[in-house]
C-alpha cells in the first residue's frame, strides 16, 4: 500500500503537464498489469544504454507493445 502511494507520487512528479484523469487511467492500467510496463520501461532503458535518445527508446517500445496496451486500455 504505501509502496503504491509512494510510486503514484513519484510518477505525479513526472507527469506534471498531464491531467488528473491521464494520470489516474494510466496508473489504473500499470495496476492491471505492472510486469508489462516494468517490461516495457526495462527494454526502454536498454535502447537508450545503446545510444537512442529516451523519447525515441519509449516511443519504439511502447509501438512494440501497442496490442497490450489497446487491451488494457479496453479498445
Amino acid at each position: 500500500m504505501f509502496q503504491k502511494y509512494i510510486l503514484k507520487k513519484m510518477m505525479q512528479s513526472q507527469m506534471k503537464g498531464v491531467s488528473h484523469a491521464d494520470q489516474d487511467a494510466l496508473f489504473a492500467m500499470i495496476e492491471k498489469n505492472p510486469e508489462l510496463f516494468r517490461t516495457i520501461t526495462e527494454k526502454a532503458q536498454a535502447k537508450i544504454k545503446q545510444g537512442k535518445d529516451q523519447m525515441t527508446a519509449i516511443m519504439e517500445t511502447v509501438q512494440e507493445y501497442h496490442h497490450e496496451l489497446k487491451e488494457l486500455m479496453g479498445k
